[in-house]
C-alpha cells in the first residue's frame, strides 16, 4: 500500500496505483482509495459513481474468481480528458461477458457485475476492455472525465 505522501504526489500527477492481497476487505479499501483520487481531481459525482461502481465490481470479481493468484493491482489515471481504471490480477483467464439478454439467471445472486460495468461505461461514452499476458490479466474501464 502507498504512504500518504506518495499517494498525494501521484494524485497531483494524474494517477494512483495500489496493490493488495485479494480479500473481501480489499473491496471497500480500493473503493475508498479511488474515491480519494477522484475527489482530489474534482471529478463530478455522476462520473465518479461509474468508476466507484466499477472498482467495487471488478475488485470483487478478483476476490471471487482469482484470489488464488495472490495479487491484485488497482490503478486509476486522468489523462487527455479521459479517466481510466485498471484492475489486474495474476490469473490469465479472461472474464466472460454475458450477453445483455438471456445468459444471466434472473434469480442468481451474482453474474451481472461485469455486464453492469460495461453498460454504464458505454452509457458514459466509454468502454470496458480486457487483456491478458504471461503475468495475468487486466480489466480496464475508460470514460470521459467530463
Amino acid at each position: 500500500m502507498s504512504d500518504p505522501v506518495s499517494a498525494a504526489a501521484s494524485r497531483a500527477r494524474g494517477f494512483g496505483h495500489w496493490a493488495a492481497r485479494p480479500t473481501a476487505a480489499t473491496v471497500p479499501l480500493m473503493r475508498s482509495r479511488v474515491r480519494s483520487a477522484l475527489d482530489g481531481w474534482q471529478i463530478a459525482g455522476e462520473i465518479a459513481d461509474v468508476l466507484l461502481l466499477a472498482v467495487s465490481e471488478l475488485v470483487a470479481n478478483v476476490v471471487l474468481h482469482a484470489a488464488e493468484a495472490g495479487r491484485l493491482r488497482v490503478g486509476i489515471s486522468l489523462r487527455g480528458g479521459w479517466l481510466q481504471l485498471e484492475v489486474a490480477d495474476g490469473a490469465s483467464s479472461l472474464p466472460r461477458l454475458p450477453h445483455p439478454r438471456g445468459e444471466v439467471d434472473p434469480d442468481a445472486e451474482g453474474g451481472r457485475g461485469l455486464l453492469i460495468v460495461q453498460l454504464m461505461a458505454a452509457e458514459s461514452g466509454g468502454r470496458l476492455s480486457f487483456s491478458a499476458d504471461e503475468f495475468g490479466k487486466s480489466v480496464r474501464v475508460r470514460i470521459p472525465a467530463a
